[in-house]
Order: C-alpha cells, then sequence, then structure tokens
C-alpha cells in the first residue's frame, strides 16, 4: 500500500477564540514554531522585529497578527488564516478576535472549524468573553472544544486553580450543546503542554495539545447518512473526445453516492441512476462529504445551478418559511419587513424579514423578547419567507445545507450569517 502524501492526509480546521490578551495569536506562534513549521526567514525576521520593539525574546504573536493596527495595539482584529501540517495530519487555523466588537469575524472564522480552542486566562478565570465564545462555538455547532488554561507559569503552576476553572466551565457549559469538551493546563510563552509535555505540571496526566490535535476523531463530524449534493455547475465539454458528455459538479454535502444509485433531483422530482462519478484524478465507485466531484445521471434531465440531487426516499425538506437563528454583521440594522438576498448552498433567492422572535443574550444565555433591534454582533431569532423553495435539513443535522447568508442588494454586503432550525 502506498505511503500517504500530502494531498491525501486528513484535514483538520480548528478556531481559537478567548478574550482579549489570553494569548491566542502566543498560542498559534508557539504551535508552529515548536512543530518546525516556520521558515528561518520568517524566524529571522521575527526576531529582528521583537529585538527593535526593545523584546527580549521572540514574540511569536506577530506571525499572526499581519496587521499594522494589530501589531501597534498588540490585539488580533481580522481572521488569520495559517496552515501547517505534522506527519499525521494538516491544518487550518483560523485566529480570531477576541473583543465584543468583532464577534463577526469570529463566526467567520468558526463557521467551517471542526474543533475550537477556548483560551482562558488562568488568573482571571472564566469571563464574559468565554461564555461568549463558548456560546457561538455551541450555535455553530463546532463538535469538539479544547479548553486551553493558558498563563499557568503565572500562578505558578497550580493544579487547583487549573481544577477550579475545569468545574467553573462544566457548569457553564452544561446549558450548551457540545459534545466533546477536553481541557489542558498550558503556558503558550515557555511552551508548557502545547507541543511537548511540561516538567512543571507533572500533576496533569492528559496528552499534550498538538497531541490532541493530530489524534482527535473526526471521520464522523460529516453527516455520511443524508446525501445532499447541490449542483454548483453543468460541465458540458462538447469536445471531439467527450460529444456528449454531461456532468453535474459540485461539492457533496452529506451522504455517500455510489454509481447506479437511484437518485432524485429536487424541485422536479424526477428520478435517476447514477452512471458515473468522476474526479480529476479519473472515475471513483463511492463518494461522500466533503468531496467535490462531478456525477453524470443515466437520463438527460433538465438540472441546473442551484437544483439537489438526493436519495429518493431521503429528502431535506422543502419549504418557503423559515425559522433562523442569525449573527448580525452589519453597522446597518436589521429592517422588519426589509427584503434581502439570500444564499443557501448553490441556491440564489430573495426573502422578506417576516418576524423578529427574541434576541439573546448571550453572557447569561436569557432571551430578550421586549428589544427587537438588531444590530452588529447580535444573535437573534427571526423568521423569513424566500421567493422560492429551499431544500434543507436542520443545522444541527448538517451544517452545509442548514446554513444560509443574506446580503444586502443594494451594497452587495454580507449582512447575516444565519443557522436554519
Amino acid at each position: 500500500m502506498k505511503e500517504k502524501g500530502y494531498l491525501d492526509m486528513e484535514l483538520l480546521r480548528f478556531t481559537t477564540a478567548g478574550s482579549v490578551d489570553d494569548g491566542k495569536s502566543t498560542l498559534i506562534g508557539r504551535l508552529l514554531y515548536d512543530s518546525k513549521s516556520i521558515f528561518e526567514d520568517q524566524l529571522e525576521i521575527l526576531e529582528d522585529v521583537s529585538k527593535r520593539r526593545g523584546e527580549n525574546n521572540i514574540n511569536l504573536a506577530l506571525l499572526t497578527d499581519g496587521l499594522r493596527a494589530e501589531r501597534e495595539q498588540g490585539i488580533t482584529i481580522d481572521v488569520a488564516y495559517r496552515y501547517f501540517a505534522t506527519p499525521k495530519r494538516k491544518f487550518i487555523i483560523a485566529d480570531t478576535p477576541g473583543h465584543i466588537q468583532y464577534t463577526r469575524n469570529m463566526v467567520t472564522g468558526a463557521s467551517t472549524a471542526n474543533l475550537a480552542i477556548l483560551l482562558v486566562d488562568a488568573r482571571h478565570g472564566i469571563v464574559e468573553q468565554t461564555c461568549r465564545h463558548a456560546f457561538i462555538a455551541s450555535l455553530l455547532q463546532i463538535p469538539h472544544i479544547v479548553v486551553c488554561i493558558n498563563k499557568m507559569d503565572l500562578v505558578d503552576y497550580n493544579s487547583k486553580v487549573y481544577e477550579k476553572i475545569k468545574a467553573d466551565f462544566k457548569k457553564f457549559s452544561s446549558k450548551l450543546e457540545i459534545k466533546d469538551i477536553n481541557f489542558i493546563p498550558i503556558s503558550a510563552l515557555h511552551g508548557d503542554n502545547v507541543v511537548d509535555r511540561s516538567k512543571k505540571m507533572d500533576w496533569y496526566e492528559g496528552s499534550t495539545l498538538l497531541h490532541l490535535l493530530e489524534n482527535i476523531h473526526i471521520g464522523s463530524d460529516h453527516n455520511h447518512v443524508d446525501c445532499r449534493f447541490p449542483v454548483q455547475y453543468v460541465v458540458r465539454p462538447q469536445s471531439k473526445e467527450y460529444p456528449d458528455y454531461r456532468g453535474y459538479a459540485g461539492r457533496i454535502s452529506g451522504g455517500v453516492f455510489k454509481p447506479k444509485d437511484e437518485v432524485m433531483v429536487l424541485p422536479s422530482g424526477f428520478t435517476s441512476k447514477i452512471k458515473s462519478i468522476d474526479t480529476m484524478n479519473g472515475k471513483i465507485e463511492e463518494a461522500f462529504s466533503p468531496m467535490s466531484v462531478c456525477i453524470t445521471l443515466e437520463d438527460d434531465l433538465d438540472i441546473s445551478r442551484g437544483d439537489m440531487i438526493v436519495r429518493k426516499n431521503n429528502s431535506p425538506k422543502s419549504g418557503q418559511d423559515l425559522d433562523i437563528m442569525v449573527c448580525w454583521m452589519n453597522e446597518k440594522k436589521l429592517i422588519l419587513r426589509g427584503k434581502y438576498a439570500l444564499k443557501h448552498t448553490s441556491k440564489e433567492a430573495r426573502c422578506v424579514i417576516k418576524d423578529i422572535k427574541y434576541k439573546m443574550n448571550i453572557n447569561n444565555l436569557h432571551r430578550i423578547e421586549d428589544d427587537k433591534v438588531i444590530g452588529l454582533n447580535d444573535i437573534a431569532r427571526i423568521s423569513i419567507r424566500t421567493t422560492s423553495p429551499l431544500f434543507y435539513d436542520e443545522y444541527r443535522r448538517n451544517r452545509n445545507t442548514g446554513s444560509l447568508i443574506l446580503i444586502d442588494e443594494s451594497t452587495n454586503e454580507t449582512v447575516a450569517a444565519g443557522m436554519i432550525i
């Protein structure tokens, strides 16, 4: 059996979140530095910048804080993506900001993540921002959460501090839908329990952060039960080699497809059988989420972008009236009875906001039913009506077919990210 190459390795997307100055960027810098993922010239620039700023050690946070405003303030504003790989797995990190006014940036970074690292400052314990980020992580249905209790060096590596924060977080998270939580005491500045085990915390018997990231099971995070294939593009080469080829290209949002499977096309409801599944490297015998493939059918059906190929006996819900949880991302407030453009999988439609049910107080998880003004970074439950039916699943069942975005048609800005309830 041939050894797996870089392209065949499993990919883990994870995001970091926490309050301001909890050490998120330093932690990522430490992960890259200790796993030997930084090039020598990058390291030289880091050493040079750190010296110019009068710092004794290399400032690892500068690796991800790219914007000048971030470096000057020593904080993260934008979502910074970093890529690195170890022999076991490849990773994409979204370093998201901790400030309240950048909640929308955190939603952006966390929307595709398999795992979230929540940083907690050992001196301050669980703060308002920690609760906010934990709530967003559970709202976005991130399957795995790792709570890293950072700056253990400033509390003399005391196990009681770690145990107290662990108990506090468990108490809060019992109200949330989080499937898998792990706790690790670390010091990002000194590298304790990040890549290498700490000699100063011999009371901690769990794994290091990198070991956990390399070995956590993510194969079952995708929905492999409900077959969903939103068509993005119809492939018609009409060349001498392929005069009659007609394939439907897209990314599988759920389930497993095989040649000879009986499938149904929505919205028409016509049925056919899969003739072949083609990829860049030739035909394959089965395709599953999140693969990008081109499917050909035995019958010539009228299929275009925005249609969905599903199994005959397992079709998604279809409807024009939806209840969604939205995170509002625009300075302009939500307009009741306002009209917005909507994108869901590969389908585009328009919608009207029918009703605002309630707003969420993120810090104590209470519903605010008397305040219906939805502004920047607010999270609320609303109901909408669309111009054409959408084929959807609940967000908790399928993150791809259960999510949508709203767009302001006059400015073309994305104003909200929505999760179908």
